[in-house]
């Protein structure tokens, strides 16, 4: 579901911007506003509901997009400042969550000040994760679908590290998340723009449409089956 949605906020993101002719600065005023809405209920809601949580992933994917987006096109930022830029700011996320918390683990967020810790590190991967594709596809010159590829090399040998090698779950899932975002945007620009960029040429519209089709159907049966709302409640217990 986190690799459906870094599609949706790479495919999305382009869809307003230049399907519906919204214009970068405006797109970027107008999903800013949604994402803080999204933020507010979120974090003050009481339990875990999956369509306001996912709901609030996709949000962080398209404003996490055009962040990046904004600093390469509009102020002409290289991509190779905004990949260690963001990275930096990530490790600074992750000092500053651990320094007041004493712990990164996803499975001990259950008070408001560590859920906004966790938010403001999703939005940091999520720009970073931007930056980085769209330097191994186009900059580097590697291609969407070579760049997708190697990401998800990179995720297998991450779960190859945690099953076999017993690396820590923290890092490994830290690890794997950074890394999904990258991989979600190579996925959807491969499968969106034309054959002549180095796509398959589904379109903007078409790809984000079946990736949000599937996340509305997975939503729709986490909330049905409540299958990961015990292990959340049992750790947060």
């Amino acid at each position: 579901m986190k690799i459906l949605a870094t599609t949706v906020g790479e495919t999305g993101a382009d869809f307003l911007i230049f399907n519906l002719h919204f214009g970068l600065p405006a797109t970027s005023a107008l999903m800013g506003v949604l994402l803080a809405g999204f933020l507010f209920v979120q974090v003050k809601a009481k339990r875990y509901i999956p369509w306001l949580y996912w709901m609030t992933v996709v949000m962080v994917s398209i404003v996490g997009t055009l962040i990046t987006d904004n600093l390469t096109d509009n102020l002409g930022v290289p991509l190779e400042v905004s990949t260690i830029a963001f990275s930096a700011l990530l490790v600074v996320a992750f000092w500053l969550w651990y320094s007041v918390e004493q712990s990164l683990s996803i499975h001990s967020i259950y008070t408001a000040r560590r859920e906004l810790f966790y938010w403001a590190a999703i939005l940091f991967t999520f720009a970073l994760g931007t930056a980085a594709g769209d330097l191994m596809a186009e900059s580097v010159g590697l291609g969407y679908a070579t760049s997708a590829l190697i990401f998800g090399v990179v995720i297998a040998l991450i779960t190859t590290g945690f099953y076999a090698f017993k690396l820590n779950g923290v890092l490994a899932f830290w690890l794997a998340y950074i890394i999904t975002r990258p991989l979600g945007a190579s996925i959807g620009d491969w499968l969106s723009q034309d054959a002549a960029n180095g796509g398959l040429g589904l379109g903007t519209v078409g790809t984000t449409a079946v990736f949000l089709a599937a996340i509305l159907g997975l939503v729709g049966y986490l909330t049905v089956s409540h299958v990961d709302a015990p292990r959340l409640a049992e750790n947060a217990a």
